[in-house]
């Protein structure tokens, strides 16, 4: 599917087009920071009396994955899925601040 990321100084938005496709035929996975999005287009059934010309969609299984940066919150991220698009959102964290450590000379 065709994907679209964003990013805003809280989180990264992936929106990805999945026209026929159902939400229960969608699986958002996010492990060992790489967010994976799964599914399925299912054939429509094939009607007899009809004569195609020309198929340009894709149908079966498809896999998308996409390495997420270190300062994301991947036990936060959260997805929706509405007219055909699935929209993921991944909220950043903050980074861990360097700290100063004064070492006393003996």
């Amino acid at each position: 599917p065709v994907v679209h990321i964003q990013e805003s100084e809280s989180e990264y938005h992936v929106k990805a087009e999945l026209p026929e496709v159902k939400k229960e035929d969608v699986k958002v996975t996010v492990e060992n920071g790489v967010l994976m999005l799964q599914g399925e287009r299912k054939q429509e059934k094939e009607e007899k009396d009809k004569r195609y010309h020309r198929i340009e969609r894709s149908y079966g299984a498809f896999v998308r994955s996409f390495a997420l940066p270190e300062n994301v919150a991947e036990e936060n991220v959260r997805a929706e899925f509405k007219d055909g698009m699935l929209m993921v959102h991944v909220p950043k964290t903050e980074k861990a601040k360097p700290k100063a450590i004064e070492v006393k000379v003996a």
